[in-house]
């Protein structure tokens, strides 16, 4: 069984896909101004999905911040079970 989605792995992986570190990840910023595009946010969003996210890629989409989608996915992702780290 996959290891739940936390903060931390949430920002780690957005750093990976950005270039930037993790402690360098901003939540309030806009995903396609910070560069992602959609082929990123669909590698993202399948790793997010392995871990027991369950969003969509249009769900992500609507959404103008990292900490949006952090919040979608902490809403109807891991149930009771998720970190919070």
């Amino acid at each position: 069984m996959p290891e739940p989605l936390t903060l931390d792995g949430f920002r780690a992986d957005l750093a990976e896909c950005l270039f930037l570190e993790p402690g360098d990840v901003d939540l309030e910023d806009s995903p396609l101004d910070s560069g992602l595009d959609s082929l990123r946010i669909t590698t993202l969003l399948e790793r997010w999905q392995a871990a027991g996210a369950d969003v969509t890629f249009v769900e992500l989409a609507e959404r103008t911040s990292f900490a949006q989608w952090w919040q979608l996915i902490t809403e109807r992702g891991q149930g009771a079970g998720r970190a919070e780290a």
